[in-house]
């Protein structure tokens, strides 16, 4: 995983588009993990994806979250390291699954 210093999002600044077989993927971190890059992948095969832990400026509290977007549904890897999977998630089309690391 990568480190980056990126400020907050502002509101409003993800867009997801849902619906047939296409869902999201939200990653809820804690604050040490703003800035880590953490990748996804199909949990049959396929290519990794990756996402910054961004801190989102909500009320009352800021949250840390890894946004994937436009994600066909099935199961996917969230990776620990290079070599190690950290969970197995399922994404439903027209929805938005959400994992807590």
């Amino acid at each position: 995983m990568h480190q980056h210093a990126y400020g907050p999002s502002s509101a409003g600044s993800v867009v997801l588009r849902l619906g047939g077989d296409v869902g999201a993927l939200i990653i809820e971190a804690g604050p040490d993990r703003l800035g880590a890059e953490i990748e996804i992948s199909p949990a049959d095969g396929g290519a990794r994806t990756h996402s910054m832990v961004r801190e989102r400026l909500v009320d009352p509290h800021p949250c840390y979250h890894a946004v994937y977007p436009d994600l066909s549904a099935g199961r996917y890897h969230v990776w620990q390291n290079a070599d190690s999977v950290a969970a197995e998630v399922e994404v439903l089309g027209g929805q938005i699954t959400w994992h807590a690391l």
